[in-house]
């Protein structure tokens, strides 16, 4: 984003127009996003969202749809299931700028030191294990860094395809909340127990940002989190560790199903926008396949938007520059969100479950996990509060439908 923030002015030459930017933390832009388009307050043009907003948003008609930016757009090029997850009935409603799955970023230079070889499809019970063996306090090395901070796509992000790889699911298919079963329990305690023993301190206050920082100036030896981080890591203007980063598959337990999440963080235009054709060249510009080589040659191919379109990883160059690339291409294009859990469940969706009320559960049952992290409760407390307050917003919502 911050690449593509710097390089629009060549869009603004070519065609007259001027972008004013609003750059929002997480969690506000979410906010500050649903609000304008709930609204139809007409305060934004284009908004970036991702693949949980773009289907339930098309459905209600706030979103312009995005199939017509022409033949040489090449819709074809899109990889199958990020055109699907920004899709409603068939119709594209929000154009993908980068896709990700999830895996483990490790330190192999601290795995070797250590003697230990991390496999190619890890448990979560390997990973606490290395953990273990590779925090060092005296150094600030911490061997568990994950999402802290409280959000549905904050710590929830990472919570929930681990309770996926736990055998645990939101609902199960009357609609009614899981979150006091026996793999909500054994993940959440698994997660504080771990975070606290080898992760950093103060962690409640650390997303995905915070981590990736963490990671790149060597204080992480694992962080599961966003493949699209990669491009980040693996550059060494950016990153302190980028020769001394492996990675593996996202940890698995007592299932595979779900266990690596699915997102695309896209651009969408709200119906309520007076710009409309302005918008679409720019989304049109920002996520074409120019746009990408602009960015392999301007920048560097290793920071090429991931994730979103087959010719990026038919690309010599690109290739050759993101050791990451076939893990990721497989991840996302091999990513089911129709199957997301071990046990049958009525909804769709890896890291999140796509109905509107899922963005104020997700983000209440963050703060109750958040605060079994902080101490304040015991995971007990945490999970059987957030399975009272789902129950009473899913009831209020009128489930099971």
């Amino acid at each position: 984003m911050i690449i593509m923030q710097r390089l629009s002015p060549k869009w603004e030459q070519a065609t007259g127009n001027k972008l004013n930017w609003v750059v929002l933390e997480e969690n506000v832009l979410r906010q500050r996003a649903t609000t304008d388009i709930a609204t139809k307050g007409g305060q934004f043009d284009i908004i970036t969202i991702g693949s949980y907003e773009a289907p339930i948003w098309g459905k209600q008609n706030w979103l312009v749809p995005l199939d017509d930016l022409g033949n040489d757009y090449d819709y074809a090029d899109i990889i199958p299931s990020v055109k699907n997850g920004l899709s409603y009935n068939g119709k594209l409603y929000a154009v993908p700028f980068y896709a990700e799955s999830s895996f483990t970023f490790y330190r192999k230079d601290l795995f070797d030191q250590a003697g230990i070889k991390m496999p190619d499809k890890p448990t979560y019970d390997q990973i606490a294990e290395y953990a273990a063996k590779l925090t060092d306090k005296s150094k600030e090395q911490y061997g568990f860094c994950q999402r802290g901070k409280p959000g549905w796509g904050e710590n929830m992000a990472f919570i929930g395809p681990m309770v996926n790889a736990f055998g645990g699911r939101w609902f199960n298919e009357k609609w009614e909340p899981q979150l006091t079963t026996e793999p909500w329990k054994n993940a959440v305690t698994y997660y504080v127990k771990n975070m606290n023993a080898y992760g950093p301190p103060g962690a409640t206050a650390n997303g995905h940002n915070e981590n990736r920082a963490l990671f790149a100036t060597g204080h992480c030896a694992l962080w599961v989190d966003a493949t699209s981080a990669a491009g980040y890591i693996y550059n060494p203007k950016e990153s302190q560790v980028a020769d001394k980063t492996a990675f593996a598959p996202a940890p698995v337990e007592v299932t595979s199903n779900g266990s690596g999440w699915f997102w695309a963080w896209a651009l969408a235009i709200p119906t309520s926008s007076k710009k409309v054709d302005a918008a679409k060249s720019f989304v049109k510009w920002a996520t074409s396949k120019d746009y990408i080589t602009l960015v392999g040659n301007e920048v560097g191919w290793v920071s090429a938007p991931p994730g979103t379109r087959k010719s990026t990883y038919d690309n010599p160059e690109y290739v050759k520059a993101a050791p990451f690339a076939k893990v990721v291409y497989e991840s996302v294009a091999n990513a089911d969100i129709t199957k997301p859990t071990k046990d049958p469940v009525p909804y769709i969706g890896i890291q999140y479950v796509a109905i509107p009320e899922f963005q104020g559960i997700g983000t209440a049952v963050g703060q109750q996990i958040a605060a079994a992290l902080a101490g304040q409760v015991s995971v007990e407390q945490a999970l059987e509060t957030a399975q009272r307050s789902t129950e009473r917003t899913m009831k209020q919502a009128g489930y099971p439908k």
